[in-house]
């Protein structure tokens, strides 16, 4: 849905990854002023998804306010290895915990009014909770009203649980500050509408000689018999190095550093594809018939790192309203 005046608000995508955020703002017709990615693979499926032709700002600890001048939004999924249960969680010790100070200092530089930022639930209790502390109080001390909460993918229209904390911010100068984070839903899904059925795990690949292996390793051992595995449907089977995990209308988190999501269908064994790695985040067709051509083991590690395109989107529509708002009455004034 578009708001009245949407066309006079632009956003920098910083950290953009594969540009969920972009996808999602474009869609409620906010115009994308500039993107900055580090990662050189990210940065050419960036490019090939939204016809690019330049490699953006680069490393964010290096932009300037010149270079986002006049920008009403920020959007951020920064980076979260530093704050994840799956790595060191070192916080703000870790050199990637770092960007939260390059993200602030342009806040502050380029005076932009409004700011979306992304991360891991881990980031909550990350040093006993003093390095989430630590972040609010830096947001806070640049003059913006912050809010957050964490929200799970899944009650935003994707079947994919992913719980993630979001950041909202209005600058504290501004007529209407309040932002309420939108209520997810209950949703029955129906991985049939989501599933390709394209990626056959043939049973003579190693692929699904390793699988096998991985049903009588020491934590599976005796409890599960593959061919009843086998026989239901759309089954989704999470190959966790610990033990394995069953899902039945949604999958969990897709990770950049663990890929062991599996389904059945027709008694045989699938591995997600492109295109429904994209689906579970929310991406459009138009980017997905894009991506037909990428490396399957990229695509995955670069969807796992990215945001879901629906709960931007959810989060960007609240905030609209207020900007749509302030700005109303700025002309007013």
């Amino acid at each position: 849905m578009l708001y009245n005046l949407t066309m006079e608000f632009s956003f920098i995508d910083l950290c953009a990854g594969i540009g969920a955020g972009r996808v999602a703002l474009e869609s409620l017709g906010l115009k994308c002023k500039n993107y900055s990615e580090i990662d050189n693979k990210a940065i050419q499926t960036y490019k090939l998804f939204f016809d690019e032709n330049y490699d953006g700002l680069g490393d964010l600890m290096k932009i300037t306010a010149e270079d986002v001048l006049n920008t009403n939004l920020l959007i951020a999924g920064f980076p979260c290895q530093s704050y994840s249960i799956v790595g060191k969680r070192k916080g703000l010790d870790d050199e990637r915990g770092q960007i939260i100070f390059g993200i602030v200092k342009i806040l502050k530089e380029a005076n932009i009014p409004y700011f979306i930022l992304e991360n891991v639930k881990g980031i909550l209790n990350s040093n006993a909770g003093a390095d989430f502390d630590f972040i609010i109080n830096l947001l806070e001390s640049a003059g913006y009203n912050v809010s957050y909460k964490l929200l799970n993918s899944l009650h935003y229209g994707v079947p994919q649980s992913r719980e993630r904390v979001y950041f909202v911010g209005i600058r504290n100068n501004l007529d209407e500050t309040v932002f309420n984070f939108p209520i997810g839903k209950k949703y029955n899904y129906d991985l049939s509408n989501i599933f390709r059925y394209t990626n056959l795990i043939d049973k003579n690949t190693p692929q699904y000689k390793t699988f096998l292996r991985y049903l009588n390793n020491k934590y599976n051992e005796g409890k599960y018999n593959l061919e009843e595995l086998l026989d239901e449907d759309n089954l989704v089977l999470d190959t966790r190095q610990s033990d394995l995990r069953l899902y039945r209308g949604l999958v969990p988190t897709i990770r950049k550093g663990r890929q062991g999501i599996l389904y059945t269908y027709g008694k045989n064994l699938y591995s997600l594809s492109n295109e429904e790695a994209l689906l579970f985040q929310g991406f459009s067709n138009e980017i997905i018939n894009k991506a037909s051509n990428i490396n399957t083991s990229v695509m995955l590690a670069q969807v796992g790192n990215s945001m879901t395109v629906n709960v931007i989107e959810s989060i960007a529509s609240n905030l609209l309203k207020i900007m749509t708002k302030n700005l109303e009455y700025e002309k007013t004034c």
